[in-house]
Formats: C-alpha cells, sequence, structure tokens
C-alpha cells in the first residue's frame, strides 16, 4: 500500500508540474524568491499584477475539472516527431536583412545588423520546475546549442516554464553573458536562480534601445504568469516589438483574444508591422484555455487586428501542454486561412530547423 501511494503522489506532482508549466497551476512544492515592489499602476495593485481587459487566471478545482473530468478527450502525442530541418547560423547577418530561426515552441533566433536575438531561449528537455516530470519536448530544438552564434539579447516573455527557461539562461549566461530583457518581476526570478544572468525588468510600454539601431518595446498582452503556490502574477508578462532595419516584428508569445483589443491596439501604437509572429497552439479544451491561449482561427483574427503583412506561427509541435493532437494545429490554420480567402503563404507554420528571410 505504500508503494501505491507513493506512486500515486509522485504521478500528482507531476500531474501539477505539467499543468505549471503552461498554465501556472499552483506547484506542489514552495516557490519562494524576491518579488517585485514597486508603484501602484493601471495594471500593478501594489503586490499583483492584472490585465485591466483580461481575465483573472484559473483555478486549482478547475484545472482539476479539466485533468479528471468526464469527457476529457486527450490526443495522444508521439514520442518522438523530429524535424527534418536544422539550421547552423551565420555568425552574424549584417545590413538591413533580417534573418529568423525558429527554435521550437516559442524560441527563436533574430539576426540582424550585427546583433543576435533570442525570443524565450528554451534548449531543456522539459517545460517543468523538475527534470523527471512535466511536458517534454518531441524533437531536438531547431539549432543544437554548440551551434548558436555569439547571443547578444535574449527577450523572455514571461515566467511560465516553457517560456523563462533558468537552465538555459544560465548556460547562455555562461557561454555569452547576453542581456536579458524581460517584464518586471522575472529579472528577480532569473537572479534569484543564477546571479550571472544579466536580466533587466520592464514595464508595459518601455522601450530599450538594443544597439546598432535596434530597439525593443514590451507591450500588454492578454495572459498572465506564475512559477510556484504563492507567486501567482507577482510578475508582469508582455509581448514585444522589435524595430528592425526591415521593419518591425510584433512577436507574441502567449496570448489569448478575447476581443481583439490588444492587437488593435499595437497597431494604432506601433504599425505598420512587417510582420507578427503569433501563438497557434496550447488550445483545447476551449472552456479551459479559450482566456490565455488562441486557437488557430483566433490567430487569424489577430493577424487582421495587427494589420501585419505577415505571420509565422509558433507554440506547437513541441511541447504537448494541452488536449488537441500535434497536427491539429496547422490544419486548423488552413482552414482558418482558407476560410478567410488569406493565402496560406501569408501565415506560414515553420518545422524547428526551418529559417525565414525578410
Amino acid at each position: 500500500m505504500k508503494v501505491t501511494r507513493r506512486r500515486l503522489l509522485k504521478g500528482f506532482v507531476g500531474l501539477l508540474a505539467g499543468a505549471a508549466a503552461v498554465i501556472g497551476a499552483p506547484a506542489v512544492w514552495i516557490y519562494r524568491t524576491k518579488t517585485y515592489s514597486g508603484p501602484v499602476s493601471d495594471h500593478f495593485d501594489g503586490r499583483h499584477f492584472f490585465d485591466p481587459d483580461g481575465v483573472p487566471p484559473k483555478s486549482l478545482g478547475e484545472v482539476l475539472r479539466w485533468q479528471f473530468g468526464p469527457g476529457r478527450q486527450r490526443q495522444a502525442w508521439p514520442v518522438w516527431a523530429p524535424s527534418p530541418h536544422a539550421d547552423t547560423p551565420p555568425v552574424r547577418v549584417a545590413g538591413k536583412q533580417v534573418r529568423l530561426s525558429f527554435v521550437g515552441h516559442a524560441s527563436w533566433l533574430i539576426q540582424t545588423s550585427g546583433l543576435n536575438i533570442l525570443i524565450d531561449p528554451m534548449w531543456s528537455a522539459r517545460a517543468s520546475p523538475v527534470s523527471w516530470a512535466g511536458p517534454k519536448r518531441c524533437n531536438d530544438p531547431g539549432i543544437a546549442f554548440d551551434a548558436l552564434p555569439p547571443i547578444d539579447v535574449a527577450l523572455v516573455s514571461h515566467g511560465h516554464y516553457d517560456h523563462l527557461d533558468v537552465a538555459t539562461l544560465s548556460q547562455l549566461a555562461a557561454k555569452f553573458a547576453p542581456r536579458v530583457i524581460t517584464p518586471l518581476g522575472n529579472d528577480l526570478t532569473m537572479r534569484g536562480a543564477d546571479d550571472a544572468v544579466r536580466a533587466e525588468g520592464f514595464d508595459w510600454h518601455d522601450r530599450v534601445e538594443l544597439g546598432n539601431g535596434i530597439a525593443v518595446t514590451l507591450v500588454p498582452t492578454r495572459h498572465w504568469t506564475a512559477r510556484g503556490l504563492f507567486d501567482r502574477n507577482k510578475a508582469l508578462w508582455a509581448s514585444f516589438v522589435l524595430e528592425t532595419p526591415a521593419g518591425k516584428i510584433y512577436i507574441v508569445c502567449d496570448s489569448g483574444y478575447g476581443e481583439g483589443k490588444h492587437f488593435r491596439r499595437v497597431a494604432e501604437a506601433h504599425g505598420p508591422l512587417r510582420l507578427a509572429i503569433l501563438p497557434i497552439g496550447a488550445y483545447e479544451p476551449r472552456w479551459f484555455m479559450r482566456d490565455q491561449h488562441m486557437n488557430p482561427s483566433d490567430a487569424v483574427k489577430a493577424l487582421a487586428d495587427c494589420g501585419a503583412a505577415q505571420a509565422l506561427a509558433h507554440h506547437h509541435g513541441t511541447f504537448q501542454l494541452t488536449d488537441e493532437a500535434i497536427d491539429a494545429p496547422v490544419i486548423a490554420l488552413h482552414t482558418a486561412l482558407d476560410e478567410k480567402n488569406i493565402p496560406r503563404e501569408r501565415f506560414a507554420a515553420l518545422k524547428p530547423g526551418q529559417v525565414v528571410e525578410i
């Protein structure tokens, strides 16, 4: 009986570890770190951040209803689904060209004007606070870590484990010592885990000069964050508008759609946009996920709202975070584009290791 209970407990810990990776479900460990303190604002009440146009995150009871409720239809993913592509980037890309390499999930390498910029760098085997449980990647990163060029900057959107990967940030700090630009509070998380990480925290609408004429602005997004039991929304989350010689790139690492206000506001404040990088995965069941993750149909509406000339899809096909099949997001994206008479090439879904140049 003792062995059975131990196995059940281990399974429950693993379940919540996996849920914490994507939805910030309360974890079963006590996560303690310094938390952000600062002046009250229209999205910070002195203790917690909030989205004035969003909704509160789901409760533990709703997590359990999703995981164990009747009628759940979780599609099986293959244990391993390798990409046929692998990229070996150049050391630098000069001039006005922008080279984007899809690493996988929400991770990208963007090269332009002699700068090398990583988005939500994630090279770990699991998107989880523990090494033995939680979502496990089903394909290799599109760039091997040892094949990375010198990294100057990393942009980290928020604290969920599939986006803020301390192990990868520590590796980057040891090898390249890049600046890490992140929303308020996540810098404390990073430095609390490894004080070698050069993390800098910024608020929504802050514009940060990165060098060589490149700048990034943190913009509101419809999401939230947590890493443990007691830190729900004690750090901020954001999307990014990256200014490049080829035009502005709107990078949305995680977001629900809501009424589309966030996307339209970015168009008004930062348009015209040359490219949008939009999430299309981790969206089922809709009753649970719609407030924090777009489905492909939502992503097509977001493209129309932000007005970008082109879009690239991400946040799919690497970690099984929710219930849809591994190929469902891309199939649904093509359907949504066809229904709106939008050419599929305007909103492309890459595999890890594929490259786009603009």
